[in-house]
């Protein structure tokens, strides 16, 4: 459904890095979800603008977290802006970023922008608006895995760079069984670059 007409965005500009790095996420998670929507996200120069996001918390049954620390989500308690990534199905990756510790943002979808034919070689598609429609596409596209697991986004091989404000829609997260009615989905209103659409 739509927000309400509520325009959100990124604050500050430039690549974040250092302090504004640690400023911008060290926030709600669904602030972050929320402002994460038009950011320009690359993984070693790949990538493009973030277009759907899902805020999750320690007290969120459908989170990693809400167990408490382990070896596997131990990057989620990590400092914010860290990076925490894990697979699903045993098959494919999931991109989250860190806001307060145990809490994270999961990266839905993305709007290709750089590195397009690299993207289209490794995901088998020259379908742009297929590359990056979910979060196991847009790992895959971007070569995302482990290795690159557990570290801050202002470090190599990542880059992220705020936007001006979207228009932004909100709706049930995806893919959970456990506290599956909070609104807890985010895009960009009207994108075509989405994993399902916003009903």
């Amino acid at each position: 459904m739509t927000d309400g007409g509520t325009i959100s965005g990124a604050i500050g500009a430039g690549t974040l890095a250092g302090e504004s790095l640690r400023a911008f996420f060290e926030r709600d998670a669904i602030a972050v979800s929320r402002d994460l929507l038009g950011c320009h996200l690359t993984v070693n120069g790949v990538g493009g603008r973030i277009t759907e996001t899902e805020a999750y918390f320690p007290d969120d049954e459908a989170s990693h977290s809400f167990r408490g620390p382990t070896k596997r989500n131990g990057a989620m308690y990590g400092k914010p802006g860290n990076v925490y990534i894990y697979r699903i199905y045993g098959m494919y990756w999931c991109l989250n970023f860190v806001c307060h510790p145990g809490s994270a943002a999961l990266i839905r979808a993305l709007e290709p922008e750089t590195g397009i034919p690299v993207m289209m070689e490794r995901r088998g598609t020259d379908a742009l608006t297929s590359l990056c429609s979910g979060p196991g596409k847009l790992c895959q596209a971007l070569g995302i895995d482990i290795e690159i697991n557990d570290r801050l986004l202002d470090r190599p091989p990542y880059t992220l760079t705020p936007s001006a404000p979207v228009p932004i829609v909100s709706g049930k997260r995806i893919g959970i069984t456990k506290n599956a009615e909070v609104p807890w989905r985010f895009g960009i209103q009207g994108s075509r670059y989405l994993s399902k659409p916003f009903r």
